[in-house]
């Protein structure tokens, strides 16, 4: 029988009417013969007119660990309502909260954004399944976990997502389905245009960064438990269906699950095109880095200052690139000059973890800083980070960065 986790967003369980549908739709799901496993967070709006609360009878004064007891109180009355829904449907089921010691998901002790114990709560969660066996389907808070000392702390806003996608790695779920009050993942915010189409699939990679430059449908920190052989969904809560076609999330790869550094073999050239307040000008930056691609040139990357625009290139095209783009800034009058400047080594590292890791780029420049090695130019995402330095300094660095990091 294959286990699926369901994780019920605040906005699935909005009101009594949608807490009955999504109960339906986990005995639907456990009538067709699968365990299901339940997440639930805070009802609509619920922690929000906590945290209100709190602020208008306390302020400042809260400590952080009453603030995680208090704001705890809305996953705890949810999964007591919707454990009770699934009972009244006539199929046995037991909630779980931090204050029982069944509970599994165990955590340090900063207690409004805590740090995950990954095998403490692997083998804790060894208990679920249990209940599992037995025909039960147990419902668990999201958002929340438990310090050694028997403490409620919390993961940090949307850790109802990071709750539902670590136990779907502990328990070796065959699906991690996310319900939400979207049918999947959109091309862009409906509310904005209403052009926007869901997508049916999207890598983690493109999920994290876009879940980390403001799409609400799912925390981009969850996804760094998202095993590539667990299947991955984003569904409305609107269907009432577990089995409903929304937007299958895929991946990781396994380049993406480790962390990795890599010496670009080859150097790379540094052009740079001149022109007065030149982020101003409506266009520029598209006329380069157009004129480029239909020339079949890759940009490695792209600096901008006030005045300038830096491009990275491969040096086996860099003499191509500097004529054809001498051509462009002769012809347009907001570009004065353009130089084809030195080899440049450039040094990737990249892993999941980043997201998460507070530091990271300090990590990375401190020893090469250290050794008087200059970097010419360092772009990141959330998951990567590129580092140029000069050629001859490139293999130097690329080993101090290695050892650091790995």
């Amino acid at each position: 029988m294959e286990i699926i986790v369901a994780k019920f967003g605040g906005t699935s369980i909005g009101d009594g009417e949608k807490i009955k549908k999504a109960a339906e739709s986990v005995v639907k799901e456990y009538m067709k013969g699968s365990k299901v496993v339940v997440v639930v967070s805070a009802i609509n709006k619920t922690t929000d007119d906590i945290l209100k609360m709190v602020n208008d009878s306390i302020g400042d004064s809260v400590t952080e660990k009453q603030m995680a007891d208090i704001v705890s109180m809305g996953e705890i009355t949810s999964v007591r309502l919707f454990s009770s829904t699934i009972e009244s449907l006539g199929v046995k089921s037991e909630y779980l909260d931090p204050h029982m010691e069944s509970w599994p998901i165990l955590t340090d002790s900063n207690y409004l954004n805590a740090k995950v114990d990954f095998k403490a709560t692997e083998r804790k969660s060894k208990e679920i399944l249990k209940l599992l066996d037995q025909g039960i389907i147990p419902v668990l808070c999201g958002f929340l976990g438990k310090d050694e000392e028997g403490n409620v702390t919390t993961l940090g806003r949307g850790g109802s997502d990071i709750t539902a996608f670590l136990l779907g790695h502990c328990l070796k779920a065959e699906e991690v389905i996310i319900v939400t009050d979207v049918g999947g993942v959109m091309s862009t915010d409906p509310n904005k245009l209403q052009t926007a189409k869901k997508l049916d699939k999207i890598s983690v990679e493109e999920m994290r960064d876009l879940a980390t430059h403001g799409a609400q449908v799912l925390h981009p920190h969850a996804l760094k438990y998202k095993d590539p052989l667990i299947n991955a969904k984003i569904i409305g809560f609107e269907h009432g269906d577990l089995s409903a076609i929304g937007t299958e999330i895929i991946g990781p790869s396994k380049d993406e699950m480790l962390k990795t550094t890599a010496l670009n073999e080859e150097p790379i050239s540094v052009l740079a095109v001149v022109g007065e307040e030149i982020l101003t000008k409506i266009g520029v930056l598209s006329t380069l880095t157009d004129t480029l691609a239909k020339n079949n040139i890759n940009i490695y990357g792209i600096s901008t200052g006030q005045n300038s625009v830096t491009l990275f290139i491969n040096k086996e095209l860099a003499d191509k690139a500097h004529k054809i783009l001498h051509e462009v800034v002769v012809e347009n009058d907001d570009l004065s000059s353009l130089s084809l400047g030195r080899d440049i080594a450039m040094i990737t590292v990249a892993s999941q973890d980043f997201i998460d890791t507070p530091g990271i780029i300090t990590r990375i420049t401190d020893p090469l800083c250290k050794n008087d090695i200059n970097i010419v130019e360092i772009s990141s995402s959330q998951t990567s980070v590129v580092v140029f330095v000069e050629w001859n300094d490139g293999k130097k660095a690329y080993e101090m960065v290695r050892s650091v990091l790995e």
